[in-house]
């Protein structure tokens, strides 16, 4: 997940002339219907929950990992808060099986990991054998999740690029792609016999936009309109080029996706008009991500919007980026509010006022209703074989009690209410095989550093005691009953 959502929310207001589909009958009605409230999800619907590598893994000089652009970004004053780092976080590397525990001990049958390119290899290059230590760590963490009956997901790319690639250019240069390609070559060949489920990339949108147009993510840059625009197509050419790779490699039935976040369209009041402006929203609003990902193509208002700015692409480049997928992750935790309008987007976007609920984090505006509209309209969109909610959470203030509890009341509202509102996608027809809980662990939250806590387990970071807090036990209680409670 990342921080400074409602900056990526501001794209370009526009929409291109597409058959709109017909919404469902029962689409404008909110809230839902008393049989939908309070439902059960569809048997071997999979709990999980979620957490990134450089966030929470820590040893960051050990067991031959090389450094990361992260490593390099955190260390530079004035860019995380307070001068931390994910030098040691949550200390996973040392502990994750003291995690697995906590997750059995949670019910929840699946895990989204991310595995760190420079601890398989540390220069980013795929040439030689990979890091055997960096390899070992993953593979006695799958071998450990497998002897708890908890199903990995493993995420290539979660941010975290070898400084050396960056220092050639990083996503500004093309062949970042195919050395991605590359690497994920190996880690589907090395862990595919324990590991059924990979995902590519971890939300293009972010570490694109954060990381080279506004600069508050690493690397730091703040490149123009075409810069911008060429490394977003790097972006998805590297997840294609990727999932090529993995389909050559891997072991036959390996199911691959991606994680992305979605400008998240949701109608500002659900009547016709609305719906229709928030499907128009959806392919132009994620036009250069899940549009070109599943369509194979920019759309003509992206690019006629960009002009000279456009990013350079071949044919075969975007059928490469349109490589069939299993399954779609969506990263959801706020709305973009969509209203029908009388203009040639045929929408705009309505921004929340400064008196809109939010949590800790001043991005993550409250909607629970986006996890209604947007699994609904995706698999309406593009059809995909299945979705995944692979991240879904918030940050809260999270302060212990003098009995050492966490009373996280507002974190549990918050996933209840949200959880409400994906039954109800489900049960009108969203193909949404499972839910990943962001996060396990409170961890480093990228620019945040540690100020922001958003796991469903309390971290003390000095004596990496781990505490579960209210949420956690909510969280226990719907995963075992496979019920919102």
């Amino acid at each position: 997940m990342s921080m400074n959502r409602r900056e990526l929310a501001k794209l370009a207001l526009a929409a291109a002339a597409t058959p709109l589909l017909e919404a469902p009958a029962h689409a404008a009605r909110s809230p839902a219907s008393p049989a939908a409230q309070g439902g059960s999800f569809p048997q071997g619907f999979v709990w999980g929950t979620a957490t990134a590598a450089y966030q929470v893994e820590g040893a960051a000089n050990l067991g031959g990992r090389g450094k990361s652009i992260w490593d390099t970004f955190s260390h530079i004053p004035g860019k995380v808060a307070n001068g931390d780092t994910g030098d040691v976080s949550a200390d996973q590397y040392h502990r994750f099986k003291e995690d697995i525990a906590l997750m059995r001990d949670l019910g929840v049958k699946g895990y989204r990991f991310s595995v760190s390119w420079t601890r398989i290899f540390p220069d980013g290059l795929a040439t030689g054998n990979p890091n055997a230590e960096g390899l070992g760590y993953y593979q006695r963490l799958v071998d450990a999740l497998r002897e708890a009956s908890i199903e990995p997901y493993c995420t290539l790319f979660h941010w975290d690029l070898p400084q050396a690639l960056e220092d050639k250019g990083g996503w500004q240069n093309r062949d970042t792609a195919q050395h991605f390609a590359d690497y994920a070559a190996v880690v589907g060949s090395k862990l595919s016999d324990r590991v059924s489920h990979f995902m590519t990339t971890n939300e293009i949108r972010s570490f694109t936009e954060l990381g080279y147009a506004n600069g508050v993510h690493a690397p730091g840059l703040k490149l123009d309109a075409q810069g911008v625009a060429q490394v977003k197509h790097h972006g998805v050419l590297a997840h294609g080029l990727a999932v090529q790779a993995l389909r050559a490699h891997a072991r036959p039935g390996t199911m691959i996706g991606l994680a992305e976040n979605p400008a998240a369209a949701t109608p500002v009041i659900p009547d016709a008009a609305n719906i229709h402006a928030a499907e128009a929203a959806l392919r132009e609003e994620n036009a250069p991500f899940l549009t070109a990902i599943f369509e194979g193509r920019y759309t003509e208002r992206y690019l006629a919007q960009l002009g000279g700015s456009a990013p350079k692409f071949t044919d075969a480049e975007m059928k490469a980026i349109s490589s069939p997928l299993d399954f779609v992750g969506l990263n959801i935790y706020n709305p973009m509010y969509i209203k029908a309008a009388d203009t040639p987007a045929g929408y705009t976007v309505v921004h929340p006022s400064p008196t809109y609920p939010r949590m800790a984090s001043p991005w993550l505006t409250v909607g629970p209703e986006a996890l209604y509209w947007v699994p609904l309209l995706v698999g309406r969109t593009w059809q995909p074989r299945a979705i995944y909610i692979t991240e879904n959470g918030a940050s809260a203030a999270d302060l212990m009690t003098p009995h050492g509890e966490v009373l996280d009341i507002d974190r549990a509202m918050f996933l209840r209410n949200y959880l409400n509102q994906l039954q109800r996608s489900i049960t009108d027809g969203a193909p949404v095989k499972g839910y990943f809980v962001w996060s396990l662990l409170d961890n480093f939250e990228w620019a945040d550093g540690y100020d922001k806590r958003f796991g469903i387990v309390y971290v003390d970071y000095k004596t990496q005691k781990r505490t579960p807090k209210l949420s956690a036990h909510l969280y226990r209680n719907i995963v075992m009953q496979n019920r919102i409670v």
